[in-house]
């Protein structure tokens, strides 16, 4: 049999190997997961034209590009006004604040008082005093802002402000505050109010940015007064408005040092999703001492602070020596931290992981179910929280440190999401904190509950499972 071959046969076999080859080197290049890595690689040489389109929009990481880009030009770090309130940390977790340090480049300050607040019905009103009182700046960011009634008079006092000569910025997610319309945004604009949606586009080209999503919750008031936890803003947190699906949530007001951390994470954001550098007194003003409480910011994404927050929880469990407290509400870890929590419970630390009987999204609590015996075997206990859902993110270990903010302990809140977690070394907010989480053991989760599921509810939750990185 006779094979003719045309240049334009021989061009496209050529393109196809060279495709490949371009992904398998980037691959090599670029990827540290070696699963992901053997995927691409054997999708690209199986289907080279249609592996090297796939990779090109949702394996190459153009925003850690982008912000290696822009961070060279900000002055954000390092302020000489800060050095003074520099705290370092003896005794059990000294190994934590140190690694922390390197890992973040953020310092541990000192001199803050911190304000733990429940559920919309009694922080909102407390943060939108602090935008009525504001004098010079406000910047907010929530992952979901919605336009309904509780939204609409956050959207009238940042009207207000500005009318005040007060300089406002808000940040709403390209996704949690609506894709194809953002309610929100399009009502702050048309009140000259500067508002940009995190990372949204409608080309094909930049579609894998619709799994990156900034899930931050932050408001800095004039510089100095600061919130930030799990709360978005809706009102489906107003448990007194007594909604559909109420959601009850945990959030923070800070003041001291710590608040200029909190507002270089909002202008880092701010600046990767507009290019506009907020700087100055303004947004930045001298802090001085207002308590004793040493805090830091740690923030994770998929740009300069991958898995940053990860790495935090898995060093505090590991120091633990009497108790862990976790509160989430979507309790998917990936293997280290599943290993670091069933390790601390064979060695004898008590370990309460609090989650939702059920949640808002079921699909996670399928996946959930799947994930939770190998902790039962090492010793944990599991509790249900009964309703209303509990959307609050909390980490106690051993009665003195607490790690609280925007992360769920799933793949994508630990990998994907642009999050904000701060870290605090204070006994009273640590056991305020878990005579919290203790009011909401509620059910025991056993060995007999899970087995007794049927067989059909075990492979439905095994197969929603597989899907964990994407929940």
């Amino acid at each position: 049999m006779n094979h003719h071959y045309t240049v334009l046969d021989i061009l496209l076999v050529l393109a196809r190997y060279a495709l490949a080859l371009a992904v398998t080197i980037h691959v090599l290049r670029t990827k540290r997961d070696t699963a992901a890595s053997t995927g691409w690689i054997g999708i690209a040489w199986l289907m080279p034209l249609t592996g090297a389109a796939l990779y090109v929009m949702f394996g190459v990481n153009r925003v850690r590009r982008l912000a290696r880009k822009l961070i060279g030009s900000h002055q954000w770090d390092g302020r000489g006004a800060l050095v003074q309130h520099r705290e370092q940390v003896d005794g059990q977790f000294a190994p934590l604040a140190r690694m922390l340090g390197r890992l973040t480049e953020r310092p541990l300050l000192g001199g803050n008082v911190i304000q733990c607040l429940h559920d919309g019905d009694n922080t909102y009103p407390v943060m939108l005093a602090a935008i009525d009182n504001a004098r010079q700046s406000v910047l907010l960011c929530s992952y979901i802002f919605r336009a309904d009634e509780v939204g609409n008079r956050f959207i009238e006092a940042l009207a207000n402000a500005q009318a005040r000569g007060v300089r406002v910025h808000v940040l709403v997610d390209g996704i949690g505050s609506g894709y194809f319309h953002s309610g929100v945004a399009s009502a702050l604009r048309r009140r000259n109010i500067a508002c940009h949606r995190f990372m949204h586009s409608l080309w094909p080209w930049r579609m894998p940015f619709i799994n990156l999503r900034n899930h931050r919750k932050i408001l800095v008031v004039d510089g100095r007064v600061g919130f930030m936890g799990g709360l978005n803003i809706g009102e489906e947190n107003m448990l007194r408005l007594r909604t559909k699906l109420p959601v009850a949530d945990t959030h923070f007001r800070i003041e001291g040092p710590i608040v200029h951390q909190l507002t270089e994470a909002f202008a880092r954001d701010w600046s990767f999703t507009c290019q506009e550098e907020l700087d100055g007194e303004i947004y930045f003003p001298q802090l001085d001492s207002v308590g004793n409480i040493p805090m830091r910011i740690v923030t994770s994404g998929p740009d300069n602070d991958l898995e940053k927050i990860e790495f935090a929880m898995l060093q505090g469990v590991a120091l633990a020596r009497r108790s862990v407290r976790l509160m989430t509400p979507y309790f998917l870890p990936d293997e280290r931290l599943t290993s670091e929590l069933c390790l601390a419970a064979l060695r004898g630390v008590e370990i309460d992981i609090i989650v939702p009987g059920s949640s808002n999204h079921r699909l996670i609590d399928y996946a959930r179910d799947a994930n939770l015996a190998p902790f039962l075997d090492a010793g944990c206990r599991i509790w249900m929280a009964q309703p209303p859902f509990n959307h609050a993110k909390l980490l106690v270990v051993d009665e003195d440190w607490s790690f609280v903010g925007s992360s769920n302990i799933d793949v994508r809140s630990l990998r994907l999401n642009f999050e904000i977690n701060m870290e605090v070394y204070d006994k009273d907010l640590a056991q305020e904190l878990i005579a919290f989480i203790d009011r909401h053991r509620h059910g025991r989760l056993t060995h007999h509950t899970l087995d007794s599921q049927s067989g059909m509810v075990k492979l439905r939750n095994a197969a929603v499972r597989l899907f964990m990185p994407y929940l």
